[in-house]
């Protein structure tokens, strides 16, 4: 049994005349006729009752064509549904993010575009560190994730940058060093720095003990954190200095000041980076990745 029989079946039913419903169909009456004759054969009963006038349908007939019907628009449905989520127009998609990824004015504007104009993709939002982000997207339990810098290098991922930004000087209110514009990597070697955790953020640590090194000295490490969010908390608690991305330079503003970073060799940047699993054919996050390129691209030119 095919869905075209159901059709002929179903237009026989409406017309009550294997004729007009054959003209209906675009399609000569015998052939019509045999593939009811077909579909009766099958089925083991007959659907109508032929006479001069046309035809009538039967007890089964009738019962037989509300689950045609039924059959039909479900087939209809589901076919819908189906090339909806082939375009990632429908579906769901799974994100997280770093909290210091969030903080980027980028960041809320994807979200807000994609669910404008990707509205039937059910889109579920979780946070986490950079190691747990790109633990759950190693494990599938996110599509794709939302970090500084890549913590992994885990074969079954991708990374996609979007931008890097400037990184910024936190210092606390009251700071000596205030009194300049721009502070110069080397006036802070008796600094007692506040930094994220190397898993957490192991290329920016790296490029940091890096540039202190090359300004002549080994920066004196306080403590070591999980979120950047908690680097500029305890900043603003008088515990020491910290760098951090710009987008982070409204947190905490009456009592931290951000300045920027002359003469640091290499160049303090913080990335935006996504991460997904390389072998995911889900057309929402395909979506997604789109428009986050599309909008990261938009922004970098300002």
């Amino acid at each position: 049994m095919e869905l075209r029989h159901l059709r002929y079946f179903i237009m026989v039913a409406e017309e009550r005349h294997f004729t007009r419903a054959a003209a209906r169909l675009n399609m000569q009456q015998p052939p019509l006729s045999q593939q009811i004759r077909a579909l009766e054969t099958e089925l083991g009963f007959d659907l109508f009752k032929r006479h001069p006038k046309g035809v009538d349908l039967t007890a089964g007939g009738l019962v037989f064509l509300d689950e045609a019907r039924v059959i039909l628009a479900r087939v209809e449905h589901g076919s819908l549904k189906a090339a909806r989520a082939a375009q990632g127009i429908e579906g769901t998609l799974v994100v997280a993010f770093t909290s210091s990824a969030a903080a980027h004015p980028l960041i809320p504007r994807i979200i807000r575009a994609y669910r404008e104009r990707f509205p039937g993709v059910e889109l579920s939002i979780n946070e986490g560190s950079a190691r747990e982000v790109t633990e759950d997207a190693i494990e599938k339990r996110i599509d794709i994730g939302i970090l500084r810098a890549p913590v992994s290098t885990h074969q079954s991922l991708t990374f996609h940058r979007l931008l890097n930004e400037e990184m910024l000087l936190a210092l606390p209110t009251g700071h000596p060093l205030l009194n300049e514009a721009a502070i110069p990597l080397a006036a802070l070697k008796d600094e007692r720095f506040i930094l994220v955790r190397r898993p957490g953020a192991p290329g920016m640590y790296a490029n940091l003990i890096k540039a202190c090194q090359n300004a002549g000295f080994e920066p004196k490490i306080a403590f070591e954190v999980e979120r950047m969010l908690t680097n500029v908390s305890l900043v603003a608690a008088g515990e020491g200095i910290s760098v951090v991305p710009a987008s982070m330079r409204d947190v905490h503003r009456e009592s931290v000041v951000y300045c920027r970073i002359k003469d640091a060799r290499p160049k303090l940047l913080a990335p935006i980076t996504l991460v997904r699993r390389t072998f995911n054919p889900s057309a929402p996050l395909q979506n997604f990745i789109g428009l986050a390129r599309e909008l990261g691209g938009v922004y970098r030119k300002g």
